[in-house]
C-alpha cells in the first residue's frame, strides 16, 4: 500500500483529492496540513510515498521545504505541485516534482496522474538489500524480512525462513533506508507490516504471521501502530 499526504489550506481541494484517491485501494491517506512544522514532522515520521503540495503561498517557501527534506531523508516523497497558474511549473521540474496540476483540478487529470504513478512505480518482486560486514556481503530479499531488532550497535534481521542475519549498523540507519512498509514500533524494533497478523493493545504487542514472535510496541510509536491497523483493515473492507 502507498500513502499520500496533502499540504494545502483549502478543505475543498483536500476533499477532491481524497475522493479520487479512494477509488484506488493501493493508496492510503496520511491526512493534510498547511502548517510548516506539522507537515515536516508528519513527512519525517510517516514517510508518505506522495505529497500533493499547493505552491500558492501555503508555505513561505515550498521549494525550500522540499530541499530541506533532502537533509534528513535518504529518499524523499514524490511531490506533485498544485497551482492556479503554470508559472511555477519549470521550477517544480527543476526540483524533481513528478507532476504539476493546475487548479481547478479536473477529476480526469488527477485520475490520469494516479494511473501513471501506478504504472511507473510498480513494486518490484526482486528487491534486494546488501548487508556488509567487513569483506562479507550478504544479499537478502527485502520482502522476506519480517522484522529488525536492535542489539547494541548491530541489527538482527529476522527472515521468513527462520534465519537471523546480523548487520553492523544501527537500527536508525535502516529505518531511513527501508521501504514504507517497514515501520518503527519500539526503540528496538522495526516491523514489516505485511507480516503482522495481530495487534494486541492491552499487552502492547504485535504478533508476526505464522510465527511465535510477539513484538512489543510503545506509545512513542503509536502513530505507526495505527497506520498498520488502518492499512491491514482496508484489505478486508468491501470495495
Amino acid at each position: 500500500m502507498n500513502s499520500y499526504y496533502v499540504i494545502d489550506n483549502e478543505s475543498d481541494l483536500v476533499h477532491d483529492i481524497a475522493n479520487v484517491m479512494a477509488d484506488y485501494s493501493m493508496f492510503h491517506s496520511l491526512g493534510s496540513s498547511s502548517n510548516y512544522e506539522e507537515a515536516m514532522n508528519t513527512i519525517l515520521k510517516r514517510k508518505p510515498d506522495i505529497v500533493f503540495l499547493n505552491l500558492d503561498n501555503v508555505l513561505d517557501n515550498s521549494f525550500q521545504f522540499v530541499t530541506e527534506l533532502n537533509t534528513y531523508l535518504e529518499t524523499i516523497p514524490h511531490f506533485v505541485g498544485i497551482s492556479s497558474t503554470k508559472d511555477l511549473a519549470y521550477q517544480a521540474i527543476k526540483n524533481d516534482f513528478i507532476d504539476y496540476l493546475v487548479r481547478p483540478i479536473l477529476e480526469l487529470d488527477l485520475r490520469k496522474f494516479i494511473l501513471k504513478y501506478k504504472k511507473n512505480h510498480a513494486v518490484s518482486c526482486n528487491k534486494m538489500l546488501c548487508l556488509k560486514s567487513y569483506n562479507d556481503y550478504q544479499y537478502i530479499n527485502i520482502d522476506e524480512i519480517m522484522f529488525l531488532k536492535a542489539d547494541n550497535n548491530t541489527t538482527d534481521f529476522y527472515i521468513n525462513d527462520g534465519k537471523i542475519i546480523s548487520a553492523y549498523k544501527t537500527l536508525k540507519i535502516f529505518e531511513n533506508s527501508l521501504p514504507n512498509n517497514f515501520l518503527r514500533i519500539h526503540k528496538s524494533y522495526i516491523v514489516n507490516k505485511d507480516y503482522i497478523s495481530r495487534i494486541n493493545y492491552s499487552k502492547l504487542k504485535c504478533t508476526v504471521d505464522r510465527t511465535s514472535h510477539k513484538i512489543p510496541f510503545t506509545k512513542t510509536y503509536i502513530h505507526n501502530i495505527e497506520f498498520i491497523k488502518e492499512s491491514l483493515s482496508s484489505l478486508f473492507s468491501p470495495n
